[in-house]
């Protein structure tokens, strides 16, 4: 749970129902393909048709991967679950009614750990249970006619539900990212939400603080974390309007248009008593074994809350460092990579994720698209973690680096690896680059001195002011002192010189 987060003298409540498309080749309770783009109804069998005498078979690969998520979140693994049909009518559900389940799902509990703008979250998660999805109807407006296209019809779905423990938009998208990280990380989802792999509803309620929950709008299958907000913001917007105008919330399942920004009711919210829930007679329970749970845990990947804890172990990083850099595979890799080529942990984190985080968001790519490999970047951070040249340096080399490397920009000839461990064998190399671009630091102190003094006598009204006490115009002498050298001498150290010469 977290702390109240009040709008217009309101608390939010939010819970997230999110459907993962699991990664099987198969359907959940047949053999036909899960292949995405195919043409209409050419990957549905008799059992996705619903065809009379066709019976389900429960694909053992779904449920392998729902083990794997309940132990990625620390939940508990049912030993025995059972299947129920989910009883309602609709054109693109052959059945009548889809195999969901209710009372006893696969995986039960658990939480979803992240980080919200520097501070720890936590959301506790009711369950996670394997269904079927249903089909899909297509609306062809330039014929005037409708069809429905069966080839999702019992695709696997893992559908992961939370305990309504979110007070904000922001704070619900941010679970829903990680819960996104934690599914592509271990392989259960390919995490593709324009595909559909992964969508959400967001049950969303207002409340004045202390009072029962209010009455919920369910938002249905946002496949995207931008409208997530959008729609999530309009609701909550839209809810507390009504409750200020005297109108009662009726429970309802709406749709979000994201070319007007705004929600819409599509019908009444259904209550779990309206679908007529039962156990399916055609599967028996579903049982999994201690000793199977206990080898899948054993094959799994290191996960991403496991492999932060090691770096805050082995590299000192703090908690939030952590985090960040194990949003993906490939970023903890580079870092990996980063320190063993010679770069200091924590000098490490703050450049990957700062400055390269930056330059790859403004490209709308990943780390695997970073023209500076982590060897290079190491190449660069162990003399400046030696005091050889300073931050300011370190970004203009580090520009010429990124725009040049697979260019040669600036005739920018950078030394191969070693091969012991990747490390580069000298810092010589650093400095001869930093010279040919002309960004090496003055490092004669007599000339810098000299410098300072004309400074000094040519602003004779600033060093008034500034033995009057005034910090803007000691600052109006530093930036004079940089200008008159060009860029190339040390910050800390004119900073030095000059108070040592004002006294």
């Amino acid at each position: 749970m977290t702390a109240n987060l009040l709008v217009n003298g309101y608390e939010v409540v939010i819970g997230l129902e999110t459907h993962t498309q699991l990664t099987t080749q198969s359907k959940i309770f047949s053999r036909a393909s899960t292949a995405f783009g195919a043409e209409p109804n050419t990957q549905a069998s008799a059992v996705d048709f619903a065809l009379p005498g066709a019976l389900p078979v429960m694909n053992k690969g779904a449920v392998q991967r729902a083990i794997e998520f309940g132990l990625a979140v620390n939940a508990h693994i049912a030993e025995s679950s059972v299947f129920a049909r989910k009883n309602y009518f609709y054109p693109d559900l052959p059945k009548g009614y889809q195999i969901s389940q209710f009372e006893i799902p696969v995986v039960q509990g658990g939480s979803v750990e992240f980080f919200l703008e520097g501070e720890k979250k936590s959301v506790r998660l009711v369950r996670a249970h394997l269904e079927e999805d249903a089909g899909k109807s297509l609306h062809e407006d330039f014929i005037g006619m409708s069809g429905i296209d069966l080839n999702r019809a019992g695709t696997p779905l893992l559908e992961i539900v939370t305990e309504p423990d979110m007070r904000s938009s922001a704070e619900a998208v941010a679970y829903a990212k990680e819960l996104h990280k934690i599914v592509t990380w271990i392989g259960i989802c390919d995490g593709n939400m324009q595909e559909g792999s992964f969508r959400c509803d967001a049950n969303v309620s207002v409340r004045k603080p202390g009072e029962p929950l209010g009455t919920r709008r369910e938002i249905k299958n946002l496949n995207s974390f931008k409208f997530m907000q959008q729609a999530m913001d309009y609701e909550i917007r839209w809810q507390i309007g009504q409750i200020e105008d005297g109108h009662t919330i009726q429970q309802a399942t709406v749709l979000f248009d994201p070319d007007t920004g705004e929600t819409r009711a599509m019908r009444t919210k259904e209550d779990a008593a309206d679908y007529r829930y039962f156990p399916d007679p055609d599967l028996p329970p579903l049982v999994i074994s201690r000793e199977w749970v206990e080898q899948v845990r054993s094959e799994m990947t290191e996960l991403p809350r496991v492999m932060a804890a090691r770096f805050v172990r082995n590299y000192g990083l703090p908690e939030y460092d952590a985090g960040q850099l194990t949003q993906s595979k490939a970023t903890a890799a580079y870092f990996e990579n980063a320190v063993a080529a010679g770069a200091a942990p924590k000098l490490a984190s703050n450049w990957i994720t700062g400055e390269i985080a930056r330059r790859l968001k403004n490209q709308d790519s990943d780390i695997t698209a970073s023209p500076v490999s982590a060897d290079h970047l190491a190449w660069m951070l162990k003399p400046l973690s030696e005091g050889l040249f300073d931050n300011s340096v370190a970004k203009k080399l580090f520009d010429s680096l990124w725009k040049g490397i697979n260019t040669g920009y600036a005739a920018i000839t950078l030394p191969a690896p070693t091969m012991n461990g990747g490390s580069f064998d000298t810092t010589t190399s650093v400095i001869e680059v930093i010279r040919s671009l002309g960004l090496e630091q003055m490092s004669d102190t007599g000339e810098l001195e000299k410098i300072i003094a004309d400074v000094l006598a040519a602003n004779a009204k600033n060093v008034e002011e500034v033995r009057a006490g005034n910090t803007k115009a000691f600052n109006a002498l530093v930036g004079q002192a940089m200008k008159a050298t060009q860029g190339k001498a040390n910050p800390a150290q004119v900073n030095a010189l000059l108070k040592k010469k004002l006294g």
